[in-house]
């Protein structure tokens, strides 16, 4: 089926486009008040991701309400881990939890690379359902989370400030890590693979949390297992080129390994200047990014203002999409959005020309 509009795909492989194109990190998400009507009717956030029918109804309900240029799977980073065996559950205001948190050789020993078909088949659905819904209307991005985030997780069993358990592992026992995040590579290149058959047309790692580790830590334990991960994924599919974006968050003092892995594109943080990224990688990659979320606090006129700061900062040419420097709000209220979307659609054309 042929893509009524591929501006997110001809960006990043550096091709000409009439505008910058644009999605959002949790595009589909709380402070939509239509997402919290579906979410109130699957009756939690699990059965809403299981659900094909109602994650394709909330992957889609951004792209109704924005002129948006990709849609992104509606699920979680953690489907791994909870497929895994390790009980995953969310708290109201405390965000995702584990009641079988991995903290020794022993536990670690115990998993298995889950079967992505069998255990994670409602995901593939809900990729299937939700590329037969947008008809090409615009490209569909497939995610995971990366080796080393999906480890804080599981080692802490839930989030943390101080990464006690998680980096207490890697130090003491450093075998025992790698030999987790050896396991989870596979999981989520065999995870990333199922979703690019299923109908995903670029896929996007999260590292949220590799701007924790120290640069020979994050070398070691974090990007060497997305190297690995690239290099195992399906990169034709359908007859075009499946792009894999990168996006360490606090990531910017590694920005010329991270391009140097295989990836299509490397997302920034807001933390991270484009222009000087674009300086040191721009003719490798692509780059995605990098509003700062919070800036969609500020007036319409602000918020134009720092749109039209950051199309600056990257300046002319090709290989840019347009991004938060980390996912949305869920206290931004909607009309911001609108007034950000609509700054770019008409700032960033003069920069194509």
């Amino acid at each position: 089926m042929a893509l009524k509009n591929d501006r997110f795909l001809r960006a990043l492989a550096g091709q000409r486009v009439d505008r910058t194109p644009v999605w959002m990190m949790r595009q589909a998400g709380r402070y939509l008040p239509e997402y919290r009507a579906s979410r109130a009717h699957a009756g939690s956030f699990m059965d809403l991701c299981q659900n094909a029918e109602l994650a394709c109804e909330v992957t889609l309900q951004p792209l109704e309400r924005y002129e948006l240029d990709a849609a992104i799977l509606f699920s979680d980073i953690l489907t791994i881990p909870d497929a895994m065996g390790l009980g995953l559950y969310f708290e109201t205001g405390e965000g995702p939890k584990f009641r079988k948190p991995v903290r020794s050789a022993a536990e670690v020993a115990a998993l298995s690379v889950p079967d992505i078909e069998r255990d994670l088949g409602y995901v593939m659905n809900a990729v299937s359902t939700i590329r037969r819904e947008l008809n090409g209307r615009v490209p569909l991005i497939g995610f995971s989370g990366s080796p080393w985030t999906l480890a804080t997780y599981m080692v802490e069993g839930a989030s943390s400030k101080d990464f006690r358990h998680v980096k207490g592992m890697l130090y003491a026992e450093p075998q025992t890590m790698h030999h987790l995040l050896d396991l989870l590579a596979t999981a989520v290149t065999d995870y990333l693979n199922a979703q690019i058959r299923a109908g995903a047309q670029a896929v996007q790692i999260f590292d949220t949390w590799g701007g924790t580790l120290s640069t020979p830590a994050y070398r070691e334990f974090s990007l060497a297992y997305m190297e690995k991960i690239v290099k195992g994924l399906i990169r034709e599919h359908d007859g075009r080129h499946v792009p894999v974006i990168l996006f360490t968050k606090n990531g910017g003092q590694w920005l010329e390994q991270i391009a140097a892995s295989g990836c299509d594109a490397v997302g920034l943080d807001w933390t991270t200047e484009l222009g000087n990224a674009r300086a040191r990688i721009g003719h490798q990659v692509a780059l995605q990014g990098n509003l700062d979320p919070n800036v969609l606090f500020a007036s319409p006129q602000a918020i134009r203002a720092e749109v039209a700061r950051t199309l600056a900062s990257f300046g002319h040419g090709e290989g840019h999409v347009f991004n938060l420097g980390h996912g949305i709000s869920q206290f931004t209220p909607p009309e911001n959005v609108t007034a950000f979307l609509e700054a770019l659609h008409e700032l960033s054309p003069a920069y194509h020309q």
